[in-house]
């Protein structure tokens, strides 16, 4: 059940510009949200870890324990999506119920209390992306979609979660507590479920078929090549991203010798790097193709671990040395959202991407942070960043078995759409 691309589907010829323009900077906005919530954590560690007197494993199981939870509800509630009918509903329910763990997050007095908060948090959070993506999918022209798709995952993200998150987070911290970081962070959820209430529309449900083709297996799906291979990178480059995110902040203030405040400039920089990325590498692959920046990218950002294991210089052009490797974030929605839209038919979007983006976060951001954690407590702080060096190559490898999906480039080569 090989394929390349799927054809045109949903309502996005029904839907002005403007609005498929506004549907996704909401999306984004809110996804942004998820991550500020969800980095919370890390940018806070420095200051979470000596009151609760974690270990690197504890650590390591914090993040881990979000990503199970996550990827857990990323499977149901994707499927849930494509049965129900009820994207938007879902989506504004979810993006409540994660504001409201944050807040659960700043009251943790022991590792077991906060590990609790991180798994609610997780099952919140878990089902946002696969119904953001699937939205995008039937809501905005596939002419597009790439660059719709990266700019929904990886813009808000970045700006809000891994740029304003350790900058914002990190300065409350220092002027009050932690605790009243997190209460801080749970406030924004709340503004953008409104938004999208009053803003969106419920995307219309895709006409299903009596030909028996509308059941989708996990099995199923994964027997198509670019699945499983969306699966194995997706896998590698979470545990890539969420050890990253676990780790270095700490890394750079007991490793480094940086103050937590320059710790956080420095690792909040790169973000707007990777909001750059999120629209240059995800507009770039609607034109070179999806397979080129997922085979490149990775192999590039082993820059960064190698600047952090042996660069001693100043902080800023150590912030630069990321900025190069760091463009890896830009495939994230490419092998999560636009490769497995583009490989099966609408009716099948958001139960595929739940798939790829739950067994990205249960193999990959559950078993990776652990594993680098226990790593770190036996052979040294920097273990983890001999980790992540082999992660991306792997990823990179792996990446050249992909066929091409991207609208555009089947029409060069004068290929149709052939949709799982």
């Amino acid at each position: 059940m090989e394929s390349t691309t799927a054809a045109p589907q949903g309502n996005w010829q029904k839907n002005s510009p403007a609005y498929q323009f506004l549907l996704v900077f909401l999306l984004s906005l809110n996804f942004g949200i998820v991550f500020f919530d969800r980095q919370a954590l890390n940018a806070l560690m420095p200051f979470v870890e000596p009151e609760l007197q974690l270990s690197g494993t504890q650590i390591g199981l914090l993040a881990g324990g979000l990503s199970f939870s996550w990827a857990i509800a990323a499977f149901f509630v994707g499927k849930l999506s494509d049965s129900l009918g009820k994207r938007k509903l879902l989506l504004i329910i979810a993006t409540v119920a994660f504001s409201l763990c944050s807040f659960l997050s700043g009251i943790a007095t022991s590792f077991l209390f906060l590990f609790a908060a991180r798994l609610l948090m997780g099952a919140a959070e878990g089902g946002v992306m696969p119904i953001s993506h699937a939205m995008v999918a039937s809501e905005v022209d596939p002419a597009r979609r790439g660059l719709a798709q990266g700019v929904a995952q990886n813009l808000g993200s970045n700006l809000l979660g891994s740029f304003l998150a350790p900058v914002v987070l990190v300065a409350f911290a220092t002027a009050f507590s932690w605790r009243e970081a997190f209460y801080l962070a749970a406030v924004p959820g709340i503004l953008s479920a409104a938004l999208i209430w009053f803003l969106l529309r419920e995307p219309e449900p895709v006409v299903h078929h009596e030909d028996g083709g509308d059941s989708m297996t996990i099995l199923q799906a994964l027997k198509v090549r670019n699945m499983w291979i969306a699966v194995v990178v997706g896998i590698f480059m979470v545990a890539h991203f969420v050890i990253t995110w676990a780790f270095m902040p700490l890394f750079l203030v007991q490793g480094k010798g940086m103050d937590p405040q320059t710790m956080s400039w420095v690792m909040g920089s790169l973000e707007i790097a990777a909001a750059i990325y999120s629209i240059v590498i995800s507009g770039l692959s609607d034109i070179i193709g999806r397979k080129p920046v997922m085979v490149v990218l990775p192999l590039l950002s082993v820059v960064g671990p190698i600047g952090a294991l042996y660069f001693d210089g100043s902080a800023f052009v150590l912030a630069a040395i990321f900025f190069v490797g760091w463009a890896v974030n830009g495939i994230f929605p490419i092998f999560m959202a636009t490769i497995p839209s583009e490989t099966f038919s609408a009716r099948h979007h958001a139960t595929v991407l739940g798939l790829a983006m739950g067994s990205c976060e249960i193999l990959g951001g559950v078993f990776g942070p652990p594993v680098a954690g226990a790593l770190n407590d036996l052979f040294g702080l920097e273990t983890f960043l001999w980790v992540l060096m082999v992660l991306a190559v792997i990823s990179g490898f792996v990446a050249m078995g992909l066929k091409e999906t991207a609208p555009a480039v089947l029409k060069r080569r004068g290929l149709a759409a052939n949709p799982a």
